[in-house]
C-alpha cells in the first residue's frame, strides 16, 4: 500500500499517511486507494470544509480507528486542500494497515 510509509520525525518513528479527504459526506467512511503518484487512501468525512471542521473529523476518526490519542496525529502537508499528508507517532506500518481494513 503506497498510501503508508513507515517513517522518522524528529527522531520519532511512526507512520506517514497519504490522504484524500472528501469533506461534506452523507457519511464518514473509508473509501479506499484513490489517484495515483502518489495513492493516497480516501476518506469520507460528515463534516463541513470550512473552518478546519473535517481536518477535526479526520483526526477524530483516525483516533478511533487506530486506537491512538489525537495528540499523536499531525497533518504535515495539505492542512487546506484535500491531499493531505497526515504523520501518525509511533505507529507502525502494519499496524495501520491491519487496524484499517
Amino acid at each position: 500500500m503506497d498510501w503508508v510509509k513507515e517513517t522518522e520525525n524528529s527522531g520519532k518513528r511512526g507512520v506517514l499517511l497519504f490522504i484524500y479527504l472528501q469533506p461534506g459526506a452523507s457519511k464518514t467512511i473509508l473509501r479506499g486507494p484513490f489517484g495515483t503518484n502518489p495513492v493516497r487512501l480516501k476518506i469520507s468525512v460528515q463534516a463541513p470544509p470550512s473552518e478546519g471542521a473535517a481536518n477535526r473529523a479526520l483526526m477524530d476518526w483516525l483516533s478511533t480507528q487506530l486506537s491512538i490519542s489525537k495528540s499523536k496525529i499531525f497533518i504535515m502537508g495539505g492542512e487546506h486542500s484535500r491531499q493531505k499528508n497526515v504523520w501518525i507517532e509511533g505507529l507502525s506500518r502494519s499496524f495501520v494497515l491491519d487496524s484499517l481494513r
